[in-house]
């Protein structure tokens, strides 16, 4: 959830208490669709689509800063949808690593003969491998005030790890309605999806640790200003346990006709967290996205304001012409 609390689970590992996992954290969260509900999987005008994305994060305060890394493939199939989605994080100087295999299914709906308005449902399972490198920590118990104080790494740690790796089963599931009328002023949009169905056990230590269920509600609405302007503000709320966060954005989009191409741009508040700022454009079937997060949570006076940096890449697979498209929601 929120950036401050993948600090204080570090600082948790580095005391030596119960461990509480964090999931993966994007800003631009609708950029990889799988990410943000299963509901989305192959809901694509396009053959297939194959989606990668990278985020670099406390760079100016993590002596090792926080990487994150997708890699994602879908495709539509009639009214069903498959795919795949591979993510990888790595945190801190204990080399925290979380790395993440799912599969994807969806099954949409239209709910009239038009196909304009839809409904999709969305679920997937997979794997996730969690591992740290103990021996590369320094505890309390290690510290010594000789010569000016420092830790010695051959004192014992006085910390019990009972193992340094585990993997969990990992299920999730959406919900999704959207309109897709391309004539349209208006294109409402409306989801939600739910993450760690199984409440899986984690943990390091011989404790009954286990992670939290996490809802998503997502929500939007695109403006068709004009036949080649749109803006489309939206809203993301997360939930897990006594955790929450709340993301207000506005995404713009500018066609140009004698380059044939959309110049992409936005903007979005996460609240007390961050403020974050995109650029990017769509030509034929490419769409290039970078963002940059500008701290603002309590941790800013030591960040200097300088958050996260990230990047987005997307390639549709060409579609040939068919009575059977399927529009896409206009997120």
């Amino acid at each position: 959830m929120k950036k401050k609390l993948v600090i204080a689970y570090s600082m948790l590992l580095l005391v030596g208490t119960t461990l509480k996992a964090q999931d993966f954290h994007l800003s631009m969260y609708d950029a990889a669709p799988m990410f943000l509900n299963p509901a989305l999987t192959g809901v694509v005008d396009a053959n297939f689509r194959v989606h990668a994305q990278y985020r670099n994060q406390w760079r100016s305060v993590a002596f090792k800063p926080y990487n994150t890394a997708l890699i994602s493939l879908d495709a539509p199939k009639g009214k069903w949808g498959f795919g795949g989605q591979i993510m990888n994080m790595r945190a801190g100087v204990g080399n925290y690593n979380v790395l993440q295999g799912l599969f994807s299914v969806s099954y949409a709906v239209p709910l009239d003969k038009n196909k304009y308005n839809n409904i999709s449902f969305g679920l997937q399972g997979g794997a996730t491998q969690k591992t740290v490198e103990a021996g590369l920590y320094t505890f309390d118990n290690q510290y010594t005030s000789t010569n000016g104080g420092y830790f010695d790494k051959s004192q014992p740690s006085g910390e019990s790890f009972n193992r340094q790796t585990f993997i969990t089963e990992q299920v999730n599931a959406g919900f999704m309605y959207f309109n897709s009328k391309q004539q349209a002023r208006l294109n409402p949009f409306f989801g939600y999806s739910v993450f760690n169905l199984t409440n899986q056990k984690e943990t390091y230590y011989a404790t009954n640790n286990k992670l939290p269920i996490r809802h998503y509600v997502h929500a939007g609405l695109r403006i068709n200003v004009t036949e080649l302007f749109y803006v489309l503000p939206k809203v993301l709320i997360m939930l897990q346990k006594n955790a929450s966060e709340q993301l207000y954005s506005v995404d713009m989009g500018y066609f140009f006709k004698e380059q044939e191409f959309y110049l992409l741009a936005g903007a979005n508040y996460r609240n007390k967290d961050a403020a974050v700022v995109y650029v990017g454009a769509r030509k034929n079937n490419y769409i290039a996205k970078i963002a940059y997060d500008a701290n603002t949570s309590s941790l800013k006076d030591a960040s200097k304001y300088r958050g996260a940096f990230e990047i987005s890449f997307t390639y549709l697979g060409k579609k040939s012409k068919s009575k059977e498209t399927r529009h896409c929601p206009r997120l």
